[in-house]
């Protein structure tokens, strides 16, 4: 991953998952939500996202959606450890937020903007 380090050979932190077993609470949302902004503010670029394994609900919870608003993905395992259908799709994630901390990575460094528009897609799977 050569492209990944500066000029002056310092890794570039490109996504971090936050990693939580059982239920999520409201402060748990917040607390993680507020740390993700926090390390965005430091790198622009960071992809961040948070993953709640063995989670009885079986799915992401209502009040990371509520309550997360710097989560750039959410992920929840039914067990311990994944599927194959989850670890595919968490790969794929990974692999596209990778690209996306890329392509901001490169618009922030530009000393001007070429776009005229920038779209955040939303897309919600059930696995």
């Amino acid at each position: 991953m050569r492209d990944e380090l500066l000029a002056d050979d310092l890794w570039v932190p490109r996504v971090v998952i936050e990693c939580k077993l059982g239920s999520v609470t409201t402060h748990d949302a917040l607390t993680y939500s507020a740390k993700a902004d926090t390390h965005k503010q430091v790198h622009p670029y960071l992809r961040y996202g948070i993953l709640i394994g063995n989670h009885a609900e079986k799915a992401v919870p209502r009040r990371l959606f509520r309550h997360g608003a710097y989560f750039d993905f959410m992920a929840a395992w039914k067990a311990m450890g994944p599927s194959d259908e989850e670890w595919k799709g968490l790969i794929d994630v990974l692999r596209q937020e990778i690209e996306a901390s890329r392509q901001i990575e490169k618009l922030v460094s530009q000393n001007s903007s070429k776009y005229s528009l920038v779209h955040r897609r939303l897309i919600l799977k059930s696995l």
